[in-house]
């Protein structure tokens, strides 16, 4: 299970260090240093980094859909055109491609952040205004899915 946020730093040439809590997760699910993971562009503005086999029924799922509709065709565009093999290095390092860096307006700074069988990579200062939106509920309130929802 990949959950919790975590703040890092890109290098120079687009890599951050995995942290260690995150990397025995992802060693759980199968992804040892040189094992593939996928890392792909989100429509939110974000990016997604999977592990490969939590990946491939997500991929498969989007290209079975009709690309008739312009909606679903942008959308498989997004996704799946934008997926990149990254792979994990023996110091737990992962290179961001620069399209996807570009994509996510990446700087030095960035946030992992765990949701279950993938993370959410997201450039700090975008996070922040992000949470920050959030937690003031500013849109009205909470959707209707949630009533009686309680922590």
């Amino acid at each position: 299970m990949l959950r919790g946020v975590s703040q890092v730093s890109l290098d120079a040439k687009g890599r951050f260090a995995v942290p260690q809590r995150y990397r025995d997760g992802l060693i759980a699910n199968g992804c040892e240093a040189g094992t593939r993971l996928v890392m792909t562009a989100d429509p939110t503005g974000c990016l997604l980094l999977y592990p490969l086999a939590a990946w491939e029924p997500i991929e498969q799922k989007l290209m079975a859909l009709s690309s008739f509709k312009a909606t679903t065709r942008a959308l498989q565009r997004l996704v799946v055109g934008h997926a990149d093999d990254v792979e994990m290095d023996a110091t737990g390092r992962l290179l961001v491609p620069p399209a996807l860096r570009q994509y996510a307006a990446l700087d030095k700074h960035i946030v992992l952040v765990g949701q279950g069988n993938k993370f959410e990579i997201w450039d700090e200062a975008r996070w922040n205004e992000l949470t920050a939106a959030a937690v003031s509920f500013s849109d009205g309130g909470l959707p209707p899915e949630l009533e009686g929802f309680s922590l």
